[in-house]
């Protein structure tokens, strides 16, 4: 599954969801995501498999993290998984603008006291999909051996940083700051 093929099927998923925002909105687009795969089969499902771990790679980076950090008051590995989950959910513009400058996620208007900001079912809507976990992990597997080393995986980007260093925070995420530390 191509970049297009896959953001155009998180972008329908979202379509009648109210506020994708909201842990409940961005659990309706992952079931809807879900059932969208379960349509198009099962090689779709691990193809969207494939590619939501490749979009992984370049999100593993700790401007991103630090923002997740800022936004949800702390984020530990599994919380920053879920959290990039919850930003696949809010579309192709604002997943791409914030790997881009994380900081632009404080047009998001998001109510600050919302510390939630996860989807842990995004991570497993092509499973789900699939159906039986065995085969699925099997097809996985298979797929993901055509690919170079490095495509699904790699080491946490950029450069690391006090998370809690205030004076930082605010140097790198201005908008968000204002929200989240003022």
């Amino acid at each position: 599954m191509d970049v297009d093929d896959f953001w155009a099927i998180v972008d329908g998923a979202r379509t009648g969801v109210d506020d994708t925002r909201t842990a409940e909105g961005a659990e309706q687009v992952a079931a809807n995501v879900e059932n969208r795969l379960i349509e198009l089969g099962r090689a779709a499902a691990v193809g969207f498999s494939l590619r939501y771990d490749a979009l992984g790679v370049p999100s593993y980076d700790w401007n991103l993290w630090a923002a997740a950090y800022l936004m949800k008051g702390g984020c530990s590995d599994d919380a920053f998984d879920y959290f990039r989950g919850w930003l696949v959910v809010q579309g192709r513009t604002v997943w791409e603008r914030a790997l881009q400058d994380p900081d632009t996620l404080a047009e998001l208007d998001i109510d600050p006291d919302d510390d939630f900001l996860e989807c842990e079912d995004m991570l497993g809507a092509g499973r789900g999909a699939f159906g039986e976990d065995d085969e699925f992990y099997a097809a996985l597997d298979a797929a993901r051996a055509g690919f170079p080393a490095g495509t699904f995986s790699g080491p946490l980007q950029g450069d690391d940083f006090d998370h809690e260093d205030e004076v930082e925070i605010r140097s790198r995420f201005p908008r968000l700051a204002a929200v989240y530390l003022d």
